[in-house]
C-alpha cells in the first residue's frame, strides 16, 4: 500500500515510471516486431533509424513554431551598472541619454520629470501607449525589481506613469518585410518611469480612494535590458543530434546493403559505398 501511495503522490516517481513504460511499450514493441522479422541487429538498426528520423522531424517542427521542449522565455533584466535612477537629472550620468537634462534651480519635481521626458523623446526613446502589450510586460518586470530586488516600495505605494523603449532592431534584413534571416539583434532597452503616491487612508465600507501622485518627491526610472532567452535552443540541439545519428544509421544500412549484394553476387570483395 505504501508503494502504491508513493507512485500516486510523488510526481517525480510517477513521471519516471511514465517515461519508462512509454519507452518500453512504444519503442520496445516496434523493436520486437522488427527483431522477429529482420533479426536482432538489423532490427535494432532500422528501429534506431526510424526513431531518430522521427525526432529529427519533431525537432524541426518544435524549432519552427517555438513549441514542445522549450528553453527560457524572453524577459526584461536589470541593466548594468545602473538599474534605478533616482532623479530625472541623473539620466545623463546613467548613460540613458547623451545630453544633460537642464532645469532651473528652483524647478519642481513635476517640471523635472517633464523635462526628462522631453529629453528622452528627443533622443529617439519611443513612448509606448497605454494599450501596448509590451508596456504591461515592462511594468511587471519593473515591479519585480522595485518590490523584490531593490525593496524600494511596496505594492500600491507608487505608479508607473510612462514606459520608453529603444533598440532591439534585427539584422540582416532585405527591406522591411524580408527578415527570415535576421538572426542578430541590437541591444533592446526599456525605461519605466515611476512616481510615488500619497498615502491613502482606507475607510471600511467605502471604495478605495484613487491614487494621487506625490508632487513633493522626484520620479524614479528603472532601466532594463531585454534578455532574448533560449526558447528554441533545446529543439535546435535535438534537431542537430538526431540528424547526425539518423544519417549514421542510414550510412550503416547502406553499407550493409552493399555487402549483402556483394555476397549474393559471389564477388570476392564487398563493393564500396
Amino acid at each position: 500500500m505504501s508503494a502504491l501511495l508513493s507512485i500516486g503522490w510523488e510526481p517525480e516517481l510517477r513521471g519516471l515510471l511514465t517515461v519508462i513504460i512509454g519507452t518500453v511499450a512504444l519503442c520496445g514493441s516496434v523493436y520486437l516486431l522488427l527483431g522477429t522479422n529482420l533479426g536482432i541487429r538489423l532490427g535494432l538498426l532500422v528501429a534506431m533509424a526510424g526513431l531518430f528520423g522521427w525526432m529529427l522531424m519533431m525537432g524541426v517542427i518544435w524549432m519552427t513554431y517555438g513549441i514542445g521542449l522549450k528553453g527560457n522565455e524572453p524577459t526584461w533584466k536589470p541593466s548594468e551598472p545602473f538599474t534605478i535612477v533616482r532623479d530625472g537629472t541623473l539620466l545623463h550620468e546613467a548613460g540613458v541619454i547623451d545630453g544633460p537634462v537642464t532645469v532651473a534651480d528652483n524647478a519642481s519635481f513635476p517640471e523635472i520629470a517633464a523635462t526628462a521626458a522631453t529629453a528622452l523623446e528627443n533622443e529617439k526613446w519611443e513612448l509606448l501607449p497605454t494599450d501596448d502589450q509590451g508596456r504591461g510586460q515592462a511594468i511587471a518586470a519593473a515591479d519585480e525589481i522595485i518590490q523584490v530586488e531593490a525593496e524600494m516600495y511596496a505594492a500600491g505605494e507608487y505608479e508607473a506613469v510612462a514606459v520608453y523603449e529603444r533598440g532591439g532592431e534585427r539584422y540582416p534584413k532585405f527591406g522591411d518585410e524580408v527578415d527570415f534571416i535576421a538572426f542578430f539583434h541590437k541591444p533592446h532597452y526599456s525605461v519605466v518611469e515611476i512616481a510615488p503616491l500619497l498615502p491613502q487612508r482606507d475607510e471600511p465600507g467605502r471604495a478605495p480612494a484613487r491614487p494621487v501622485i506625490d508632487q513633493s518627491q522626484p520620479h524614479q526610472y528603472v532601466i532594463m535590458i531585454r534578455d532574448l532567452g533560449s526558447k528554441r535552443q533545446p529543439a535546435f540541439f535535438i534537431t542537430v543530434g538526431s540528424t547526425i545519428i539518423f544519417l549514421l544509421c542510414c550510412l550503416m544500412l547502406h553499407r550493409r546493403d552493399k555487402m549483402v549484394e556483394a555476397h549474393v553476387s559471389g564477388a570476392t570483395t564487398p563493393a564500396k559505398a
